[in-house]
């Protein structure tokens, strides 16, 4: 008897609708990180603590300060400027 893969499913399925909340999520954390191991790596990297420097700040302010006066760039512009495409 061959592999069944839609058998497979309903029966994965039927275990997930048994399991209580904590179990769903610790399952469902499992499969993401099967699925897509980036999204998990960048929810455990580690906090970026740097302190902001004074050239942070003003940076910070002067986007700030164009975005009150101007309308936002599109993402597709700015990759076309870097020659890439989108």
């Amino acid at each position: 008897m061959g592999f069944d893969l839609s058998q497979e499913r309903l029966q994965a399925h039927a275990y997930l609708d048994q399991l209580p909340a904590p179990q769903l999520s610790a399952v469902r954390h499992l499969l993401e990180t099967m699925v897509d191991p980036l999204s998990v790596a960048l929810a455990n990297a580690p906090v970026d603590d740097e302190p902001l420097t004074t050239e942070d700040r003003q940076a910070i302010a002067e986007a700030v300060e164009w975005s009150k006066h101007n309308e936002p760039i599109p993402l597709e512009t700015v990759l076309a400027d870097f020659g890439f495409k989108p």
